[in-house]
């Protein structure tokens, strides 16, 4: 192993790996220091779901690199797997919304409007009878169903996983430990502090999720991350599964490549606590008993707890770090940094090569916090 690299990227998540990636198809060689394993924070605990057409900042800001980061996923899906041997189950989906009073109707409208507007996209109303004849099992309380069609989902650890072995097979180091701080000289980066050595860089980036302010403090420059922490419940149902993805009465449940049902996820402001909990585990089987009432038998396969990386605007943050001539910045995607890893590891890469990139990363400086 190397104690010198071009490129020293803080953090093995889906961000570090894609800049990785991206970087390594440009020729130059990186290294990626992660302390626990690649995937092992959110990147591997996600559902994997990727809607380019809503969440926070879309429509708005967040939408022109949701559309371009949406489009690099369908054209990354076959030629990543065959880069670096890693089926990560790429696909598009339906999902089915369920109202059970009309208060669900409003927001079900709306994506109702966007998904007809966009194309690729197509959504269409279901009445009640409708709704059972498409899934019996559903609570017969369901007055109205949206059937939604065009997203697409993927294993996120798998994923991830892809990016970090295409990249190792174009040259690209992965060294396990905990960066501790950095090496500079005047305005740039020389090195990196770790627990067991040192590692000379000519440039480094942050992309360490949640734990992207500690390094701020190493740079001088306030990096407005924080944890936001979400739980997932993998139900093994003994029977078939739903015909879609389904969500309503407080539930999201997403059929994954694991054969189980995943239930979730939850939204908690909990500081760095990553401990599975009950209040989760009662609450997301609150929710998917009362959109179908026959998961109460279903056995909890597993209960997973993961940290997202949160800013005050839930935009991520992109770009050169002020002050600094050679480090970057590419973390705070919240909950869409499986969707958002492509555009923002090509959009890093062509940065440091290049000095500037065409992907639509207007609005993301850190400085905005200022």
């Amino acid at each position: 192993m190397t104690d010198s690299t071009q490129v020293a990227i803080i953090g093995g998540g889906a961000m570090g790996c894609a800049v990785a990636y991206y970087l390594a198809k440009a020729g130059v060689r990186s290294t990626i220091i992660e302390r626990e394993g690649i995937a092992t924070q959110a990147s591997g605990y996600n559902a994997g779901g990727l809607n380019p057409l809503q969440g926070a900042g879309i429509p708005g800001p967040l939408s022109d690199i949701a559309a371009a980061t949406f489009k690099m996923h369908g054209d990354l899906a076959q030629r990543l797997e065959d880069e670096s041997g890693v089926e990560y189950h790429h696909k598009t989906i339906a999902f089915v919304t369920v109202a059970f009073d009309d208060s669900d109707i409003p927001d079900m409208k709306e994506t109702h409007d966007i998904f007809e507007a966009a194309d690729g996209f197509d959504a269409h109303w279901l009445d009640a009878a409708e709704l059972r004849q498409m899934e019996p099992r559903l609570n017969p309380e369901a007055q109205r169903g949206l059937y939604a069609y065009g997203n697409a989902i993927l294993s996120g650890y798998d994923f991830t996983l892809a990016l970090a072995r295409a990249a190792e097979r174009m040259g690209t180091e992965i060294r396990q430990g905990r960066a501790a701080g950095l090496q500079t000289a005047g305005d740039r980066i020389t090195g990196i502090t770790l627990e067991d050595g040192e590692l000379a860089c000519d440039a480094v980036v942050i992309a360490s999720g949640p734990w992207s302010a500690q390094a701020g403090e190493w740079l001088g420059v306030s990096i407005p991350v924080e944890p936001y922490k979400g739980e997932i419940l993998r139900l093994s149902i003994g029977g078939a599964m739903p015909p879609y993805d389904f969500s309503g009465g407080g539930a999201n449940l997403h059929i994954r490549a694991d054969g189980l049902l995943w239930a979730g996820a939850t939204e908690e402001r909990k500081g760095f606590d990553r401990q599975p909990s009950e209040y989760a585990r009662h609450t997301l089987m609150k929710g998917a008993t009362k959109l179908m009432p026959f998961l109460k038998d279903a056995e909890i396969a597993r209960h997973t707890a993961c940290l997202r990386p949160l800013t005050p605007d839930w935009l991520p943050i992109v770009g050169t770090a002020p002050g600094w001539d050679n480090a970057y910045l590419a973390t705070g995607a919240g909950k869409k940094g499986i969707l958002l890893a492509p555009a923002i590891g090509n959009a890093v890469a062509d940065i440091i090569t290049g000095g500037d990139t065409e992907v639509p990363i207007g609005g993301f400086d850190v400085r905005r916090f200022e």
